[in-house]
């Protein structure tokens, strides 16, 4: 399978047939019957350490469930990794990254600003016993030290939709690793291991699941990678429930029709938001502008669905929407608009935090002309 559509149709989904069933069975069993003490302790060793069961008994739901392994499968295929380990959340993902780049020796990690509010803050606070050093696109290679474990970078960026350069940070990185969070682009609209980066993050809360009905985070990255952190998933017990992971996994049979519908009506709503007067500046990979380096078309295929905007009736605005709502998240069918620097980016240091003027917006599916509408009013 070569077409992003195909393959998010399909994938993860190879035993199907076998199984005798047209969709994944959902399975809640939380333990799994042994048939001996020595091969159920040998699953136990594999399962407990990274491994797959190989086989044999899945043993414990914490260590491995099927509808998991299906989504993982799924993703890692999209993503073009070679697998991806499902955690309750996005900010559990990251968390394990971290561990993991700790355990490693190399605790010192270099980030790029902007990143999510809540990745910023457990970088800030070192509490999971990381130290950090803040970077911008084009100073990476200079923060770099001797233990220096990982580097981070999120494009699109969160809330501003800066757009940075993957394959250069790579280049800076020269040979440390660089985790790209992937959530806002979707493996849709970018392939971040196709352009050097070792990891993939994403909020599956977001764009996979498409609903803003569950919460969900995913690591994808090569083998080796992929094992130590199953193992960080196994031992601080954050595996994605079962019928979440279902739901998720067909999520992504749709993901490529809505992520395109989204950013179709994304770039309707910034070229009506950047003519207006009450609006000061629009955000958004879409406008020439804001893509200097020409990344849209080169390692994003589209601009995406999230832009932002500066106004200086920002409060006006958000008590004055009708149809859109008023919420933090993003990637669902219905369109989201909130303040970064009130909730998102509230605990961000002050000198790295959004602007008081400025708004993240989220396009749904609906009708652009019923948001532009909106919009026009509550600006008024």
């Amino acid at each position: 399978m070569t077409a992003s559509d195909t393959r998010a149709v399909h994938a993860g989904r190879d035993d199907l047939t076998a199984l005798g069933v047209h969709v994944p069975p959902i399975d809640l069993s939380t333990t799994y019957p042994l048939t001996d003490l020595q091969a159920g302790g040998a699953a136990y060793d594999r399962l407990a350490t990274g491994g797959d069961p190989a086989g044999g008994s899945l043993v414990y739901q914490r260590l491995w469930n099927p509808n998991v392994a299906r989504l993982e499968t799924a993703l890692a295929e999209l993503e073009t990794c070679d697998g991806a380990v499902a955690f309750s959340t996005g900010m559990a993902a990251l968390a394990a990254v971290l561990l993991a780049t700790v355990a490693s020796g190399k605790p010192h990690v270099v980030a790029v600003r902007p990143l999510y509010g809540g990745s910023d803050h457990l970088l800030s606070t070192g509490l999971l016993g990381t130290t950090v050093s803040w970077a911008t696109p084009g100073t990476v290679a200079g923060e770099l030290r001797p233990d220096t474990g990982l580097v981070l970078i999120e494009t699109p960026a969160n809330p501003t939709v800066e757009l940075v350069d993957i394959a250069d940070v790579v280049r800076q990185a020269a040979g440390v690793p660089v985790a790209v969070d992937n959530t806002f682009a979707t493996p849709v609209l970018q392939q971040p291991a196709q352009h050097g980066a070792t990891l993939v993050l994403h909020s599956a809360t977001k764009y996979l699941g498409g609903h803003g009905d569950l919460m969900g985070g995913l690591v994808a990255g090569p083998a080796e990678w992929v094992a130590r952190i199953r193992q960080m998933r196994a031992v601080t017990g954050a595996l994605l429930y079962p019928l979440a992971a279902y739901e998720l996994h067909r999520g992504l049979q749709t993901l490529p029709v809505r992520v395109r519908a989204q950013q179709a009506g994304a770039a309707k709503v910034a070229d009506w938001l950047s003519t207006h007067p009450a609006v000061d500046k629009v955000y958004y990979p879409g406008l020439p502008e804001c893509d200097p380096r020409g990344l849209v078309g080169r390692q994003q295929s589209g601009p995406g669905a999230v832009l932002a905007f500066r106004t200086s009736r920002a409060d006006q605005l958000l008590a004055r929407l009708e149809l859109i709502t008023h919420a933090v998240s993003l990637g669902g069918v219905d369109t989201l608009i909130q303040h970064p620097a009130a909730l998102t980016h509230r605990l961000v240091a002050e000198d790295a935090k959004p602007d008081q003027d400025l708004l993240r917006i989220s396009i749904g599916l609906e009708d652009p002309e019923d948001l532009v509408k909106d919009l026009a009013q509550a600006l008024a």
